[in-house]
């Protein structure tokens, strides 16, 4: 699930560094730092469908690890739908204060025209992503992870082809890479609702009274994961204003590690794709044994991971410095990036699987709390103290400190919490029925009456018989 996850997040992942990578070929600074102060919007708005299509793998994998497919097509219809209206509602609130927006984090002058010709374009498309977002979940939650991988690499492969076309072929540059996105956008779609639809069936047909009704359950798992997700990209962007302090070299620095980290740590951001619908299943099927064993293993996997790639970057950061002709001061910051804050991604991907543990075990809330605290608490003391004392290198090293300080707290949080609940789960099944017949016990009854208890209630009835 998480290799299959990876691949397609990978694809996805790696055409936006070609798409800094192409921009950075323009040579122009200021055009990577409008990459990356749109950049910082966009994963606000993806991050809000990412929160719709938690909602949509949790309660169709939920029903149908309790056999109930019909309820898996009607959920799967009805979060698609939920999801396009909400992203609409959100990508019109960001286009009609877009000015204010790139101001809040930043960005100034020609840096900010760049980013609204780049965002114009690329923003109206958000709802197509919120569809295939949540089609993308469904297939998960039913364990065709592979043709949710086929999608976002046809993605890829549709953005890769036309980046180059529309930057220098047609001379188009920002807005080029912009209108590449949304036809791959289009593509991951088509092939996602294709996939749901002729080779699993998990699809019904929309119905307004349908919808209404479903509107509860969906609301109190796509509300909370909404404002989970959402919380990682305002963590950025506060780490993006604080950045842009010192020029906007770091900024371009801090673009091209926004577009490295992705890639190199797809694997871990999959995981919570992964591991969601199997804790989903197991929790409908109440076998509490399957999901601490998923926890337990999804950490030390992470952990694991991160360590592998962490060594990689420290060994290709000159590498990296050179194909994306950085100079000084951003330079300097994906150097930091590479030695020192990689490392830390563990205790985000802790944070990752604590996430989607809760978001599937019924307590969504906590999966907020847990992620606004970490970009508030969790990072704006941090990064405030580490430029203080460090310029902006120091930001970047706040930002991991606090990473660390939520990573370990999540992690012994979720153990804990479905250590317990499986203790209740497991005292809840020991304890002795007791039965309430639903009419008077006499000797001329039929065991049948009581529900099938014909053991308890025949012996019940010889004892009736002697008396």
């Amino acid at each position: 699930m998480s290799g299959t996850g990876a691949v397609g997040l990978m694809a996805l992942f790696l055409v936006d560094l070609l798409d800094m990578f192409f921009i950075s070929l323009l040579g122009e600074i200021e055009l990577a730092a409008a990459i990356g102060f749109a950049g910082t919007l966009v994963f606000f708005t993806t991050s809000a469908s990412i929160g719709t299509s938690i909602a949509t793998g949790a309660l169709v994998s939920r029903a149908l690890g309790a056999n109930q497919r019909e309820k898996a097509r009607v959920v799967t219809v009805n979060v698609m739908i939920f999801a396009v209206i909400f992203s609409a509602v959100l990508v019109s609130f960001v286009l009609d204060n877009l000015p204010s927006l790139l101001a809040m984090i930043g960005a100034k002058g020609a840096v900010a025209e760049a980013a609204m010709d780049y965002l114009t374009i690329l923003m109206p498309s958000a709802p197509v992503v919120a569809v295939s977002m949540a089609a993308g979940a469904a297939l998960r939650g039913i364990g065709d992870a592979r043709r949710s991988m086929y999608a976002t690499i046809i993605g890829g492969a549709v953005n890769a082809v036309l980046d180059p076309l529309f930057i220098f072929g047609f001379s188009m540059g920002v807005e080029g890479a912009a209108t590449a996105s949304v036809f791959a956008r289009v593509a991951v779609m088509v092939f996602s609702i294709h996939a749901v639809i002729v080779h699993h069936n998990l699809l019904a047909r929309p119905a307004i009274g349908s919808f209404l009704s479903s509107l509860l359950p969906i609301c109190a798992i796509a509300f909370p994961a909404i404002l989970t997700n959402t919380a990682t990209p305002i963590g950025n962007a506060i780490v993006t204003s604080h950045i842009a302090q010192f020029g906007e070299s770091y900024v371009a620095g801090y673009a091209v590690i926004g577009r490295i980290m992705p890639v190199c740590f797809a694997l871990v951001f999959s995981l919570s794709g992964a591991i969601g619908p199997i804790i989903g299943q197991n929790f409908g099927a109440g076998r509490w044994d399957r999901i601490l064993r998923s926890l337990s293993d999804a950490l030390k996997f992470v952990t694991g991971y991160c360590v592998v790639v962490s060594v990689l970057l420290w060994l290709g950061q000159d590498w990296l410095i050179a194909a994306f002709s950085l100079e000084e001061d951003a330079a300097s910051l994906v150097s930091v990036f590479c030695t020192l804050i990689a490392i830390t991604f563990i205790f985000n991907g802790a944070m990752f699987v604590a996430n989607a543990a809760f978001n599937n075990l019924n307590r969504p809330t906590w999966s907020t709390a847990l992620n606004m605290g970490k970009a508030t608490l969790g990072t704006i003391p941090f990064v405030w103290v580490g430029g203080k004392l460090g310029g902006a290198e120091g930001v970047l090293l706040g930002q991991a400190a606090g990473t660390i300080v939520f990573g370990i707290f999540s992690g012994m949080l979720v153990v804990n919490q479905v250590r317990k609940m499986a203790s209740e789960h497991e005292q809840k099944e020991e304890e002795p029925e007791i039965l309430e017949p639903s009419v008077p016990l006499t000797p001329f009854c039929s065991s049948r009456t009581y529900m099938g208890h014909e053991d308890v209630i025949d012996e019940t009835l010889a004892t009736d018989a002697k008396n």
